[in-house]
């Protein structure tokens, strides 16, 4: 098996004989990949997630584009199907010749990605807009989500000190609930909590009654939720029929942001918590302009959320890793694009050089009856990421090293 250091070196000689595909010719166009779900149970959410990625790119274009060029967008569906997202990647970079591809919202859909764009013949560039469950740091992806010491484990600490230590795990059934819940039993362990229950559920699933009783027969102090998507409603629908609010039990979510809580409502939601890294009630300069060119463009009514924010921010990334590159290759980017630090509405973050994640702020929120999240816990200054949980003793085998990587060509 080849190393690490062989590998980065063949996809960067893959990159540079694959130059000629990235628009570089004489046409004043480059083109980039915006690969989402519009339809499918993922469409609710990631619809606006696109929004925002084409706000950043108009912005751009009208202050002159990126390096001279204006930027062309290549949109695909991934219809909430990992296998049709490795297609339309594979065809965005083989087919069309995007320079970089925005997308994905679940782990399944990145990790279907990821395998396409690793291959020395592609050897593409994912910006991954979502909090995820870490373990991973592929030289082919640029995480600006959370990784999950700036979600998950604050998240954790926060609510055994103010709700308990008994808690009910929930989630949809995929890569991210159930690597987030392995890293929380694990913390709850090491804090001499409970894990009172865990059960998960598909992707699509609207049936959450058989859950809930359990739940209610558990006891626990709060609900960790991981569910993803348009089940999330059925979700809350079943708990409020079954007379659970949250001053009996609170439910903490991991994948609710304001978008989310526009659809299934601040009636069923208000009093609930979240963990994030952007609150569209963030009280800057940048984030009120943010906010408000984007509700000039879509509607007085849309709400923004974390993901909505992470994905306009990582084309402004792109583009400026593109104009200190002085060209769209993959491999130059990717490097200059480390240590790379904007200005935008979560605040000042930075591309870190060691892991291509982000560092950034974290906050906890709780959802009010307008929809909108009050920030009640942030952290001091941006975190930097650590997404194989390292510097934590207590994570120790939580990782596969068999299948983690070695670190990142600094």
């Amino acid at each position: 098996m080849k190393s690490e250091k062989t590998f980065l070196a063949a996809a960067g000689f893959a990159a540079i004989f694959l130059s000629a595909c990235f628009n570089n010719g004489k046409n004043n166009t480059v083109k980039v990949g915006i690969l989402h779900s519009t339809t499918g149970t993922m469409a609710s959410s990631e619809s606006s997630v696109i929004n925002a990625e084409k706000m950043a790119i108009d912005e751009i274009n009208e202050k002159g584009g990126v390096l001279g060029k204006k930027i062309q967008i290549v949109q695909a569906d991934g219809k909430s199907d990992a296998n049709i997202f490795a297609e339309e990647a594979r065809r965005l970079w083989t087919k069309e010749g995007v320079a970089a591809i925005f997308g994905c919202w679940t782990s399944a859909s990145r990790k279907a990605v990821q395998a396409v764009l690793e291959e020395p013949d592609i050897f593409g560039l994912l910006w991954y807009p979502l909090q995820y469950e870490g373990m991973e740091a592929s030289p082919n992806i640029m995480y600006i989500g959370a990784a999950p010491n700036q979600q998950v484990v604050p998240s954790i600490e926060y609510c055994v000190e103010k709700f308990g230590k008994r808690m009910y795990l929930i989630g949809s059934d995929y890569i991210f609930p159930r690597t987030a819940n392995k890293i929380i039993k694990a913390l709850l362990k090491n804090l001499e909590g409970v894990c009172a229950g865990e059960s998960y559920v598909p992707l699509e699933s609207m049936d959450f009654e058989k859950n809930v009783q359990e739940i209610i027969a558990s006891r626990p102090d709060i609900i960790i939720n991981t569910i993803n998507g348009d089940s999330n409603k059925a979700f809350f629908e079943a708990l409020r029929k079954a007379g659970i609010t949250p001053k009996d039990i609170p439910v903490m979510s991991f994948s609710i942001s304001e978008e989310e809580v526009s659809y299934i409502g601040a009636a069923l939601l208000e009093g609930e918590y979240v963990t994030w890294n952007y609150f569209q009630t963030i009280a800057s300069f940048k984030n009120k302009n943010f906010v408000q060119r984007y509700k000039e463009l879509y509607g007085a009514d849309k709400s923004i959320g974390d993901p909505m924010e992470a994905a306009y921010v990582s084309v402004y990334l792109w583009s400026l890793a593109c104009e200190k590159a002085g060209t769209f290759d993959v491999e130059p980017v990717r490097m200059a694009a480390k240590g790379l630090s904007f200005d935008g509405p979560n605040g000042i973050v930075k591309i870190d050089a060691s892991n291509q994640h982000l560092q950034q702020k974290i906050r906890i929120g709780r959802i009010n009856s307008r929809g909108m999240i009050d920030t009640i816990w942030e952290s001091s200054g941006t975190v930097k990421p650590d997404p194989y949980l390292s510097a934590y003793a207590w994570a120790k085998g939580l990782q596969d090293f068999t299948q983690r990587r070695a670190p990142l060509k600094k």
